[in-house]
C-alpha cells in the first residue's frame, strides 16, 4: 500500500472552497487540477460536484498517493491523476501535461504559486492555452499580496519561512499574477476573500 500524504488545512479549507466554485463551475463539465498534493481537494471536490470531471495532477513522485486515495474514493467523474510538471525549457519527451490532454473548461490550483519559483508560475501560465477551451475558468486559491504589501502579519510570517526554507519561493503580488494571466487571454472576473488570509481568485479566458 501507498503511504498516502494528509493535509490538515486541506481539510479546514475544502468547504469555504466549494463554497466559491460551486456557482462559477456549475455549467462546466471538465475541470484540471494543477497540483493535486495530497488528492484531497480531488477527491471531496469530485464526490460534491459530481456533474464535473475532476482530472487531478502532480509531480510524479505523488501520483500513487493520489491514485490511491482516488481509487478508495471509488468516484467514476475522479480518473487517474496525470504527471505536470511547469516546464522552463521545451525538452523532448516532457511536456506539462498529456499531449493528448485536451481541453478544460476550468482550471483549479491550490496553494501552488507560492510554493514554485516565480519562472515555473510564468511557465505554468505561458502553457495554460494549450488545455483550456475558450470560455474556459481559471480558479486559483492561497495568499497573495496586494500593491506589494501584505494583507497580514501571518502572511508576512509566513512569507519569510517560505524564503528561509527555498529563497525562490514566496507569496506572490496579484497585480503580476493578473499581468500573466492577461498576457494568456485571461481577464480577472472574482477575488473573494477567504479563511486564514487567503484568496480565491477566478479568471475567464476570452
Amino acid at each position: 500500500m501507498t503511504q498516502q500524504r494528509w493535509s490538515e488545512a486541506c481539510e479546514r479549507n475544502r468547504d469555504p472552497i466549494l463554497a466559491v466554485l460551486r456557482p462559477h463551475l456549475q455549467d462546466r463539465q471538465r475541470v484540471l487540477e494543477i497540483g493535486s498534493g495530497t488528492g484531497q481537494h480531488a477527491a471531496y471536490f469530485a464526490s460534491q460536484l459530481p456533474h464535473l470531471q475532476w482530472q487531478a495532477s502532480d509531480h510524479p513522485d505523488y501520483l500513487p498517493g493520489i491514485a490511491e486515495r482516488l481509487a478508495e474514493a471509488g468516484l467514476p467523474s475522479a480518473p487517474p491523476p496525470w504527471p505536470l510538471q511547469a516546464v522552463l525549457e521545451p525538452q523532448p519527451g516532457l511536456a506539462p501535461w498529456p499531449a493528448d490532454a485536451g481541453s478544460f473548461d476550468a482550471v483549479y490550483s491550490a496553494n501552488t504559486l507560492h510554493i514554485m519559483s516565480w519562472a515555473h508560475v510564468q511557465a505554468l501560465f505561458a502553457g495554460l492555452p494549450a488545455v483550456m477551451a475558450p470560455g474556459a475558468l481559471l480558479c486559483v486559491y492561497g495568499p497573495f499580496n496586494y500593491g506589494g504589501e501584505y494583507t497580514s502579519d501571518s502572511n508576512r510570517t509566513f512569507d519569510m519561512w517560505l524564503k528561509d526554507r527555498d529563497p525562490a519561493s514566496g507569496i506572490r503580488d496579484a497585480e503580476a499574477v493578473d499581468a500573466l494571466a492577461a498576457a494568456q487571454g485571461l481577464v480577472l472576473v472574482d477575488d473573494v476573500a477567504m479563511p486564514a488570509n487567503n484568496r480565491l481568485r477566478v479568471w475567464q479566458r476570452s
